[in-house]
């Protein structure tokens, strides 16, 4: 049995500045999308240069910040962050919805694409296998911070782990670390491996919703539930729910991507 290592959240300070951890797995996430997004350009040639990847990203960043933010208040903590309305702005504490921040930047890639005069599916599909590591760093950013952790573990569980943040001393299941796993390395190979080969447009944008859909469903199992829509029966989380409709658009865009490319 493990004891969560207790890392300072602060990684460094500039005199009254204090940078965290958490926004600096942010700083990876964007880097990795930008480096990984010009290997994807010089591989296919287009759709886009290296200059309007520059300008996506900006597009990029603004959807995920406030639509993950968004997400968190409206989805899992409404009640605190409605009597804390402060708060709300303090995006460096963590706190930061996936699900809002997919709506954030679908809201986004819309709005660039109509800018840049490119098809929205174009451009999501071309995004589509940069995300997955960029969640990776978001999910270790949450370890740091010994935050999310998972439901209560067999203690024989050779990596079940004692979260002091929780409360308690109970064995719990590193979840921040599977969702790194199956959400961040799994989706990122499946997905850039998959996509090597020219697909459907809409073909790479469906694959993404089903992957992750999946795979956030599994992982759910094994964290520590937020408050879910039975209540406090906790029978389907929040994060499975909220994951249930991107399995079903997953599929119909996948369905309807190839459907096409046969007609």
């Amino acid at each position: 049995m493990l004891l969560h290592p207790q890392f300072d959240p602060v990684a460094f300070s500039l005199g009254p500045l204090a940078v965290r951890w958490y926004g600096l797995m942010y700083l990876v996430a964007f880097l990795q999308f930008v480096l990984l997004g010009r290997l994807r350009i010089r591989q296919r040639s287009g759709p886009m240069s290296n200059e309007q990847l520059d300008d996506l990203l900006f597009y990029g960043v603004l959807g995920v910040i406030i639509g993950g933010r968004l997400g968190q208040v409206l989805f899992y903590e409404p009640g605190y962050y409605f009597a804390h309305p402060l708060e709300i702005v303090a995006v460096w504490k963590g706190g930061m919805s996936f699900h809002g921040g997919f709506l954030g930047v679908l809201v986004a890639m819309t709005l660039w694409a109509k800018k840049a005069g490119l098809r929205w599916l174009t451009v999501t599909d071309f995004i589509a296998p940069l995300v997955p590591l960029g969640l990776a760093a978001g999910r270790i950013g949450n370890f740091i911070n010994g935050e999310l952790w998972g439901r209560i573990a067999d203690p024989s569980l050779p990596w079940a782990m004692i979260f002091p943040q929780s409360g308690t001393n109970d064995p719990r299941h590193p979840s921040q670390l599977y969702h790194v796993g199956l959400e961040g390395l799994a989706l990122f190979a499946i997905l850039w491996l998959w996509t090597a080969r020219p697909r459907p447009t809409g073909a790479a944008s469906g694959a993404f919703l089903i992957g992750y859909g999946c795979f956030r469903f599994i992982t759910e199992f094994f964290r520590e539930p937020d408050h879910g829509i039975f209540g406090q029966s906790y029978a389907v989380s929040m994060g499975q729910w909220l994951s249930l409709p991107m399995v079903l658009a997953g599929i119909a865009l996948l369905l309807l991507a190839y459907r096409r490319k046969s007609l």
